[in-house]
């Protein structure tokens, strides 16, 4: 349902709105920005669309500390709104005011029934005076005679003969204003057009609708209505302009489920008066059974309307008819817009909101705030974070690097203080990458002859002419800078306990990070990745975001280390195993190729894990382990590793996760680089 603008808007509202001047300040944000806010919830969930889902739920704050409403915010403004109003109105007023007018006419029509047998009186003649003192009695009787409902009193003072020229126009009035009412509160904002026709007269009304009620069923029997011609008839009923027949019907079916919601909220006894007033006002039964196959139609069309919706009032302030209208109109707004928040799933489902509607409802915060959420798929896909792939938002290349250089900028911010280095090295000597330099040869350089270079030497000194003669000062050799390389494989755990631990998020975010640094800083770097629970298996690092723990219990080191060794077997270079873990070995790869489970851990577990640590020394890799649980069994099992292997254990926090294995990445970087060895 799209939520339109309203006019006509019931006076005494309360919102206020001020001029811009200058001093208010406005959310800003930018893809950059929208996307950092994603990070934690993508490393968590690797869910593009659940992660905006849950971003529009919550809301976030800009650079400058400025927050932008979620729709859970919104969604507590209207329930609070709706409850104020709940509170404050009460819809037994719609009769009050009319039994008030009428007590009037039937007080202004006795003084002027009392005048008139005054008057006879007074007049000297007996006739006169006897005649008006019985038709006294019989006036008073007619009016004490009339039924105390509503309807029964208009019906019983519209075939009455007044006296009182003055009680007569007033009671007239009346009824052509509760006519004009009560033609209104079925189809709300009809103002102007109902202006302009007497009240006596509603056929222009009962036109509209038989050609309305025509063009559904035409639809119905597979024809296609002339709606154009219906508008150049009938548009001054319509202010909204509608473009469509459906968009008609819509706006058609929301007066008339205000208008059953008013009735449904009222006591039977409210409700069976303004029944009873309505049929004795609007006695033209052509217009009523119209009325009733619009209401039939549109209930069908639209069943989700919430035709059965009821409020329960329980204030003191009365409103009259035209003032219940509008109010149930706030209030169906106020539950279509509630409707559409709970189900938005996406951006772009909030584009169909009016925003100068929700401003009306809820303020300019939320105007803004809903605008701002509905452009952010776009903002992403503009900015190549994300494509929509089949109606799904995916992440592109781009927001993969972009998630682990927002991980690395996290922990880098807390790492500011500990001036960690950089990678390059000023010893020069042999390698296999061209610095694109030369230098004169010296005794005992390598003898990598740069000819253009000698050639331009030779010419420089012995001037221009052929044959060129070299000497061995004409020598120029290149400049080669010392590289060396390293190849890493982190093994992340993936059991239940990490996320039950609060440890899989700093963990993840640890994993984008050290791969966003080796990629952007060492790429001649491998880096390999291998998530363990029950059993382990490799993923690529454009599978990082969609990564998430397992459902299954076990930590199986083991499977992991196998895994991790076959891919350093393809690598050259100082080689390494990076593991970041919760708990001690729980499951290991048994004879028939299956994992086996079991807590406390089995001397089998153990023994086939130790296995894989002995057959990784062997092959000179190094295993530095990340305890973020150090138990006592924990430690002794990671003391054997270490015993066994020559690496190092490390016991730290989620906290401080981050700091260990960068700083720890980085020291050994700088060493490898000077020396050769991790």
């Amino acid at each position: 349902m799209v939520i339109r603008k309203r006019s006509n808007k019931r006076e005494g509202s309360r919102f206020r709105y001020s001029a811009w001047d200058g001093t208010q300040v406005g959310f800003e944000y930018d893809a950059q920005d929208l996307f950092k806010e994603l990070t934690d919830d993508l490393l968590y969930h690797g869910d593009l669309n659940a992660a905006m889902r849950r971003l529009m739920q919550q809301g976030f704050e800009d650079r400058d500390g400025n927050r932008m409403q979620g729709l859970r915010d919104m969604l507590d403004q209207l329930r609070e709104r709706r409850e104020e109003m709940l509170d404050q109105f009460d819809l037994g007023g719609i009769y009050d005011e009319i039994n008030e007018t009428l007590d009037d006419v039937v007080s202004e029509e006795r003084d002027a029934i009392e005048d008139h047998v005054g008057d006879a009186a007074d007049s000297g003649d007996e006739r006169a005076s006897e005649i008006a003192g019985a038709s006294s009695v019989d006036k008073n009787l007619q009016l004490d005679m009339l039924p105390p409902d509503l309807a029964g009193k208009v019906r019983g003072l519209q075939s009455y003969e007044f006296v009182s020229s003055e009680a007569r126009e007033q009671f007239e009035e009346l009824i052509d204003r509760l006519k004009k009412e009560v033609a209104q509160s079925q189809f709300d904002q009809m103002a102007g057009a109902m202006g302009e026709m007497q009240p006596e007269d509603l056929s222009p009304m009962k036109d509209m609708m038989s050609e309305l009620n025509q063009m559904i069923e035409q639809r119905s029997n597979g024809e296609e209505p002339d709606f154009e011609g219906f508008m150049e008839r009938h548009g001054d009923f319509f202010p909204e302009n509608p473009e469509s027949l459906d968009e008609l019907l819509e706006i058609m079916a929301e007066r008339m489920a205000a208008m059953q919601a008013m009735m449904n909220s009222m006591t039977p006894e409210q409700r069976q008066q303004l029944q009873e007033l309505s049929a004795e006002l609007m006695d033209d039964m052509d217009l009523q059974w119209q009325t009733q196959q619009l209401a039939q139609h549109l209930q069908e069309a639209f069943p989700d309307m919430n035709w059965d919706q009821s409020y329960e009032f329980g204030g003191s302030e009365q409103v009259n008819m035209p003032e219940a209208t509008d109010l149930m109109q706030q209030l169906g707004d106020l539950d279509a817009l509630q409707q559409m928040l709970q189900n938005a799933s996406n951006p772009s489902s909030l584009a169909e909101v009016d925003p100068e509607r929700v401003q009306e409802l809820l303020g300019a915060e939320s105007a803004e705030s809903i605008q701002r959420l509905s452009e952010m798929a776009r903002m992403l896909e503009e900015n190549g974070l994300a494509e929509n792939t089949e109606g799904r938002l995916e992440l592109t290349p781009r927001a993969l690097r972009a998630i682990g250089q927002n991980a690395l900028g996290d922990l880098f911010d807390k790492l500011m203080d500990d001036k960690v280095g950089s990678h390059r090295i000023n010893r020069i000597g042999i390698g296999h990458e061209r610095a694109y330099e030369t230098k004169p040869y010296e005794f005992g350089d390598n003898f990598n002859l740069n000819i253009e270079q000698t050639v331009r030497n030779a010419i420089s000194r012995a001037g221009q002419g052929t044959p060129v003669r070299l000497t061995p000062d004409d020598f120029e050799i290149e400049r080669t800078e010392m590289t060396t390389r390293a190849s890493t494989v982190l093994m992340l755990d993936l059991s239940l306990s990490m996320p039950m631990r609060d440890n899989f998020l700093p963990a993840k975010k640890v994993t984008m990070a050290l791969h966003s640094l080796i990629s952007s800083q060492y790429p001649r770097d491998y880096l390999g990745l291998v998530g363990f629970a029950e059993s382990a298996f490799e993923f690529k690092p454009q599978q990082l975001p969609e990564v998430s723990w397992d459902y299954a219990y076990g930590t199986n080191m083991q499977h992991g280390f196998m895994i991790a060794r076959r891919l350093l077997a393809r690598q050259s270079g100082t080689k390494q195993i990076i593991m970041i873990t919760d708990g001690e070995p729980t499951a290991h790869i048994g004879p028939n190729g299956q994992p086996y489970f079991n807590y406390p851990p089995v001397p089998e577990t153990i023994e086939a894990t130790l296995k894989e640590v002995a057959r990784a020394t062997k092959e000179d890799v190094r295993i530095n382990i990340f305890m973020l649980d150090p138990n006592n069994y924990l430690r002794q099992f990671v003391e054997k590793m270490t015993q066994m292997n020559g690496g190092r254990a490390f016991f730290t926090s989620p906290d401080n996760l981050g700091d260990y294995v960068l700083v720890d990445f980085l020291e050994h970087r700088r060493r490898l680089s000077s020396t050769g060895r991790f």
